[in-house]
Order: C-alpha cells, then structure tokens, then sequence
C-alpha cells in the first residue's frame, strides 16, 4: 500500500467521525453542541486521544478536555513531553546567554 493509499484511507476515516458528530444534531437555543455530539466526542477522546479528536473533529482541544472534566475524567492540559521539552527548552536558553554576555555581543 503506497503513503498515498495510506493517507487517503485515513482522511476517509476522518470524514466519517466528521459526518458522524455533525449527523448527531445541533444544540438547543444557546448550546452550539448537542449533548450526543459532546458523548461522541468524550468517547472517541477516550479511544484516540484528545489531540486527535480535536484534530478530527475540528474542535478546540479544551473544548473537549472541558467536557471530560465534566463527565468527572481527568484530563492532563498537555502531554508529559511538553513539560520535559520546556525544561530544556530554558536550559539552552539560559547557556546562550551566559555565552553571549561572557563574549559581549
């Protein structure tokens, strides 16, 4: 199967979440979600993640990590990696500077 095949069976994948959540209804006067898309939502963030769903779904990440919370489970506001990539992120920053007020740039 070439990346080509690959990337189009997974856009029809995605089509089909899409059309499934937008077939489930509008919300009431006020709510701009109807409460089966906001389950369907929480379940596929439970199978595939929250990233994911929002990316599918074409909904804000907090968005459904709200309606989680809701629902009583509980949502990280981001992945352990982020925290890791920030500390290291400050460490080189803080190296350069010591670099560059040592030099006098």
């Amino acid at each position: 199967m070439s990346n080509h095949q690959i990337k189009m069976l997974i856009e029809q994948f995605n089509e089909e979440k899409r059309s499934c959540f937008a077939a489930l209804g509008r919300g009431r006067k006020g709510l701009r979600f109807h409460a089966d898309q906001r389950g369907y939502a929480v379940q596929l963030a439970q199978e595939i993640g929250v990233r994911a769903t929002a990316r599918i779904l074409g909904l804000q990440r907090k968005t459904i990590q709200r309606w989680l919370r809701a629902k009583g489970i509980w949502v990280k506001a981001c992945p352990d990696w982020v925290y890791d990539w920030a500390y290291w992120r400050r460490k080189r920053r803080e190296k350069w500077e010591r670099i560059t007020a040592r030099r006098g740039y």
